[in-house]
């Protein structure tokens, strides 16, 4: 499935996410609600609405959306049926993300192997199972006529030629078929990547950079890693090493099996076993368990995230106090454009 929304999009949210307290952690004291950056930077992703007052306002653009797809596609010469189901919708809502709650590291560690949203998903839907309002009409088509249903509906497939070295891509609406245009025209040009803001956007990702390296953020990680290596731990510099180590043997687990991509995998061979499923998976997700509530021994010894938070949120003052008054035009014209 593909995603509807920017990658530009995504990854400015999830900068404001990063720089407003460790990707969703809390404590009793703060939380990343409390960031300083997130006043000027909530309006524009709709972080200032509340999850109820979140989901209407996508639910009602989707239904928008689609049916400006549909008017599009009709003009292209093919039938679409708007899909205003919410079968069709990705939600927020299910899992919960609670890295600093004891019970939660317990059965999800760090929530990479042990997916609190893959169980969500597995469970399924409760109440009726999404149907596609255009499966039926797809599947009369030819395969050549198929093929040209979605290239008009998506765009084109990206050349490995538009892909960056980290293999992702600069999101284009006009490439993007008629869900690219549709949504463009609903929503306008992306705010965010704006050229007026460029240099907001510079200073932003200068201030994440710097931040990772501040000292007083230092001699907090070093009193984690002390920690950790007490409690037979050792070899983490940062705290979220120890989550990437995860990421890292998780994705070797996934190139072992699914190669490069320069090569076909007979999925449907005997000899092939998706990782996901495999020993050597369960085995990764017992160890993320038993990192992670060392992780949290630690993190809850040194005050980690409150004292992380606080120093980030330092940070942000002063690049509040530096860059005002381009924080100030941002902020207005997000509040312009809702």
């Amino acid at each position: 499935m593909r995603s509807t929304v920017p990658l530009a999009a995504l990854a400015a949210t999830a900068m404001v996410l990063v720089l407003s307290g460790c990707g969703g952690a809390s404590s009793d004291e703060l939380s990343y609600e409390d960031s300083p950056l997130n006043e000027y930077l909530a309006a524009a992703w709709g972080s200032d609405l509340s999850p109820e007052e979140q989901q209407k306002k996508f639910d009602e653009q989707q239904v928008k959306v689609e049916e400006l797809i549909s008017e599009c596609m009709s003009e292209e010469g093919f039938e679409y049926v708007p899909n205003t189901s919410s079968g069709g919708v990705m939600t927020s809502d299910g899992g919960e993300w609670e890295p600093d709650k004891r019970e939660w590291v317990e059965k999800y560690g760090y929530g990479y192997v042990n997916s609190p949203f893959a169980e969500q998903q597995d469970e399924g839907p409760t109440d009726q199972e999404y149907v596609d309002p255009n499966a039926d009409y797809v599947s009369s088509l030819s395969e050549s006529e198929q093929t040209a249903f979605y290239e008009v509906l998506y765009g084109p497939p990206q050349e490995e030629s538009e892909m960056s070295e980290d293999g992702s891509y600069e999101y284009n609406w006009e490439t993007a078929g008629c869900q690219g245009w549709a949504q463009h025209e609903l929503e306008g040009d992306d705010l965010w990547q704006a050229e007026e803001f460029a240099e907001l956007r510079a200073n932003m990702e200068e201030l994440w950079t710097t931040s990772q390296d501040a000292p007083e953020l230092a001699d907090l990680n070093a009193e984690w890693a002390s920690c950790m290596a007490d409690k037979g731990e050792p070899g983490f510099e940062k705290q979220m090493d120890a989550g990437q180590s995860i990421i890292d043997d998780q994705n070797a687990l996934y190139d072992a099996a699914y190669g490069d991509g320069s090569e076909q995998v007979d999925l449907d061979s005997p000899d092939f076993v998706d990782p996901s499923e495999s020993p050597e998976m369960k085995e990764l997700g017992e160890r993320e368990i038993a990192l992670a509530l060392v992780d949290l021994e630690c993190r809850e010894k040194t005050s980690f995230t409150k004292k992380s938070m606080e120093i980030q949120f330092a940070l942000e003052e002063k690049f509040i106090a530096a860059n005002k008054a381009d924080l100030d035009a941002f902020k207005a014209a997000a509040e312009q454009s809702k």
